[in-house]
């Protein structure tokens, strides 16, 4: 093995992650693989960063190896690696509903396997990522270069496996939500005579800061809301509005319907 990561697929996500990871380890260090050989082309030329012609090359030469395949190909994807992975590789799968132990069944009992749920985010280094570990023996370094990896682009929390189908709809899926939100509340400053360009400006810097303050000041996200409500004013009254047209349970049914679907995938 002569590198420490490698992903197999390379998608959105891959890319993603993959562009986070090239800014802060030596790219001799990472790899990847795709069936599409313009897209290997086109992510070397991005990144700087090297591919391998098939899977079990890449097996052979990484550590560290990211499935970062969709789930309807994973079955077949891991039939093909199986024989080349040994007990010093360490598996990461970030497909949602595919549990460790359905993982080793396929790969084998001696596996070290990690789940990832990361979100897109992480192409601009501010992903969030939820890992969980699977019961097997991890050097601490090991552990190190792990969370290195995946604070690469963005921040990491490390979850019992119990909850990983549980963060799918709250990380995963989740900036669908926030996107469509933008593009709604664009759309209103737009009927306002706001320019489209400056919409999505004001906006999104808008959603940017307010995730800030949650994050920076450690408030109840209803204080903060509370403070930019003044008594018989202008938000209450868009607030009230939100309300009488279930915004919240909207996007508790999401939640819900986004693990259903998760749940349904793992069987």
């Amino acid at each position: 093995m002569t590198r420490l990561f490698g992903f197999i697929g390379i998608g959105n996500m891959g890319y993603a992650m993959l562009s986070g990871a090239a800014n802060v380890f030596d790219k001799v260090n990472l790899t990847f693989t795709d069936v599409n050989l313009e897209r290997l082309e086109w992510v070397n030329e991005q990144t700087g960063v090297d591919y391998c012609k098939n899977n079990s090359e890449l097996i052979k030469e990484t550590k560290i190896v990211i499935l970062a395949v969709k789930p309807q190909y994973y079955s077949n994807v891991l039939t093909h690696i199986k024989e080349y992975i040994t007990k010093q590789h360490i598996i990461i799968s970030i497909a949602p509903g595919i549990s460790v132990d359905s993982l080793k069944e396929q790969l084998g009992e001696e596996t070290r396997i990690i789940r990832a749920m990361p979100n897109t985010p992480a192409l601009v280094n501010t992903g969030m990522t939820a890992i969980a570990y699977s019961k097997d023996n991890y050097l601490e370094e090991e552990k190190k270069l792990i969370n290195e990896f995946f604070t690469s682009f963005g921040e990491v929390v490390v979850l019992e496996e119990r909850l990983m189908d549980s963060v799918v709809p709250i990380i995963g899926s989740s900036p669908a939500y926030v996107f469509m939100f933008i593009e709604a509340l664009a759309d209103g400053a737009v009927k306002l005579g706001i320019s489209r360009q400056d919409a999505y400006k004001l906006v999104a810097q808008t959603v940017l800061g307010s995730a800030k303050m949650v994050l920076d000041t450690k408030e109840h996200p209803g204080v903060l809301k509370d403070q930019v409500c003044s008594p018989g004013g202008t938000t209450i009254e868009a607030v009230a509005a939100l309300e009488k047209n279930g915004f919240r349970n909207a996007i508790l049914e999401a939640v819900n319907d986004c693990y259903e679907k998760c749940i349904k995938l793992s069987k």
